[in-house]
């Protein structure tokens, strides 16, 4: 087993620190937010992970977990480094990589013996030439070093058992030394390992989540056609699906992606093919598609309910999707954002995100429950697809709306079930 160091306490490192430890090696988790670190240290989770909480406990309790806010201290105790910093948009579409280039020159500047240094964040192609330009120009003493890219493809809410279970396991690598270390750490998960050269491990990462947003938005796409013509696009999804050249992950139809990942992922993509010269069109439409579907949406409530000023929109889900807190480029933020813009008053419930939603969502009155957002309100707006959600009592539901009015961005129920029931029923792609 090898002591680790993990720089970046989000929700990549902090699960990476975690789920490390719990298979046994010796974990050092390191961020500057000396607030984040005081509470790791109390065993009080920062983010809202399934699992996590009870994985930080235990490996705490058992000296395989500790945390702190000096670089310098997990990288003297470790072998090998996983950099898993933030790497933000900039607003060209960019990555801003200042967070790794900060990280990679304190970990030059503290080296005492041979490192491994792994990009774990996402970040664009070139990125582990320039992590060992960094180092090199950076370090102190006459040590061997190796950098490598260990890209992570992880759900937000289901982190722990994609850690555990995953697809595969992609390592960049331009030593066979770097390849034993990483397949070492990773020798208690089964799974299968692709080797690369850095290069291509960095651009699976991103080549992978686009591909991915481009599936949701192509069914976002096909939903707006079923729509006009009378189909139903969970049937076609459906048949789409069993088909294994295609398969039926991400072709759940409704108000688009969101999250840290798939936006940033997809605008870095294609602002790395203009950088080469490669004219990747296809990345801009499917950026376009879904930010079409928040209009779309919006356009729904309206017809729904006519003139928006004045009128009280309950509104279930803030982020961006099930069993997570996570509230960035969440849809429900521009959603709700036009309907205040068009005079609404919202009512806003969500299991998670609430104490984050407020801190970039005002003036909305944060409800205790799915009851209390529907109460008095004009009609029920459904952002995220919570389990909750799918199990409310209808009945209560169309006793507490002023108007039995439900617009359902995520296409929870089954359209000709809720019209019999007496609602004016709304979804995606559905008639």
């Amino acid at each position: 087993m090898r002591n680790i160091c993990v720089i970046g306490t989000g929700y990549v490192g902090l699960v990476t620190g975690a789920c490390l430890a719990e298979l046994g090696h010796t974990v050092i988790c390191v961020d500057n937010d000396a607030s984040k670190i005081a509470l790791l240290k109390k065993n009080k989770i920062p983010i809202y992970e399934p699992g996590l909480e009870e994985i930080v406990r235990n490996n705490a309790k058992n000296k395989r977990l500790s945390f702190t806010s000096r670089i310098k201290e997990g990288v003297k105790k470790s072998d090998v480094i996983f950099i898993a910093v933030g790497t933000p948009p900039r607003d060209d579409g960019s990555a801003d990589l200042s967070y790794v280039e900060t990280v990679a020159r304190e970990i030059a500047e503290n080296m005492n013996g041979y490192k491994l240094i792994v990009d774990k964040s996402t970040v664009p192609v070139e990125t582990g030439e320039w992590v060992e330009m960094t180092i090199r120009r950076n370090i102190k003493k006459n040590v061997e070093f190796d950098v490598a890219s260990n890209p992570e493809f992880l759900r937000e809410g289901s982190a722990v058992f994609d850690t555990f279970n995953p697809d595969r396991i992609v390592i960049g690598v331009k030593t066979k030394r770097a390849e034993s270390l990483l397949k070492e750490i990773y020798l208690p998960i089964k799974a299968p390992v692709l080797v690369t050269d850095i290069k291509s491990a960095e651009i699976i990462k991103h080549a992978s989540n686009s591909f991915l947003a481009m599936k949701i938005s192509y069914i976002n796409a096909v939903a707006n056609l079923c729509e006009k013509t009378g189909a139903d696009v969970a049937k076609v999804a459906e048949g789409m699906g069993m088909d294994k050249r295609i398969g039926k992950s991400f072709l759940n139809a409704g108000i688009g992606f969101g999250g840290f990942c798939f936006p940033k992922d997809l605008e870095a993509f294609y602002w790395i093919s203009r950088k080469q010269g490669v004219d990747f069109r296809l990345l801009k439409e499917v950026k376009e598609i879904n930010e079409h579907q928040r209009l779309l949406l919006v356009k729904k409530i309206e017809d729904a309910v006519w003139n928006l000023k004045g009128k009280t929109i309950g509104v279930l889900g803030l982020a961006f999707k099930p069993d997570t807190d996570d509230m960035r480029f969440a849809p429900s933020i521009e959603i709700i954002t036009m309907l205040q813009g068009l005079g609404a008053t919202i009512k806003a419930y969500d299991p998670a995100a609430m104490g984050k939603a407020k801190k970039v969502l005002k003036n909305i009155r944060y409800q205790k429950n799915a009851y209390d957002a529907a109460k008095g309100a004009d009609c029920l707006v459904i952002l995220t697809e919570w389990n909750e959600f799918k199990e409310l009592d209808l009945s209560k539901i169309k006793r507490a709306l002023r108007h039995p009015i439900i617009i359902d961005g995520r296409n929870l129920f089954e359209p000709a079930k809720m019209r019999k029931s007496g609602f004016d029923y709304k979804c995606m792609g559905r008639s």
